[in-house]
């Protein structure tokens, strides 16, 4: 029930300010869905990007991010409304279309050949810090040492790998989707890094209904069918 409400109370508002959503870029293909229909504007970013904007007072009305340090951050000098985590991911490693799957072992170095790895970066990019965590678990990292190429969002990194500019990639599980140059050709353990949680607020009152709509019915069902994993799983 607590999307109809959503819904009911967007089209009493309809003439109010457009919704301004900042949200990790990973969320894109569900929410250009959710937004399509209505007057909702996405900024997409890396998460602590958005965070750092979201500190230095940009305006916005919901944020929605794919690492809970950035949300902690943003909770102690921020006024967040009704916090929440709303969806998980796997991550992966990616490569061109017609790469099989390789092993998460020392052989990945060959298979970059003389290409580079691509991922976020570590210290910002939320698919980035799970990265670090997952090769750094695998004993991979340092024999990486100078054959990475940090981007500043994971769908960056999907369109180096799209362009055959790096090899391989370290991205989300649904990332891949609708994107027929890259496939998955490894799903890292889930013991290798720490759990993946994308977690929003509401800033405003202008975000509320929105905000209610993504954790709802309506919303998370269109997140389940881009392929994000419920937020407890």
């Amino acid at each position: 029930m607590r999307w109809i409400f959503a819904l009911w109370f967007w089209i009493g508002t309809a003439a109010a300010d457009p919704v301004v959503v900042f949200a990790a870029a990973s969320l894109k293909q569900p929410l250009d869905q959710l937004s399509k229909n209505h007057d909702v504007v996405v900024s997409y970013a890396g998460s602590g990007t958005l965070a750092r904007q979201a500190l230095f007072g940009a305006p916005a009305d919901v944020i929605l991010l794919a690492n809970v340090d950035w949300m902690d951050s943003l909770d102690q000098r921020l006024d967040l409304r009704n916090r929440a985590d709303f969806a998980s991911n796997r991550l992966v490693m990616i490569g061109a279309a017609n790469v099989p799957d390789l092993d998460l072992d020392p052989s990945l170095i060959t298979r970059l050949s003389d290409g580079p790895l691509a991922m976020g970066f570590p210290q910002a990019v939320p698919a980035g810090i799970y990265g670090h965590a997952a090769l750094s678990h695998l004993g991979l990292w340092d024999a990486l040492d100078g054959r990475l190429a940090f981007v500043d969002n994971v769908r960056a990194v999907v369109a180096l790998v799209a362009r055959g500019e790096a090899p391989l990639g370290v991205a989300y599980a649904t990332d891949v989707q609708g994107v027929p140059e890259v496939r998955i050709v490894a799903q890292f353990p889930e013991t290798t890094h720490p759990k993946i949680r994308y977690v929003g607020a509401s800033l405003t009152e202008n975000g509320d209904a929105f905000w209610a709509m993504v954790q709802g019915e309506l919303g998370q069902s269109t997140f389940w069918a881009s392929g994000f994993l419920e937020a407890d799983q």
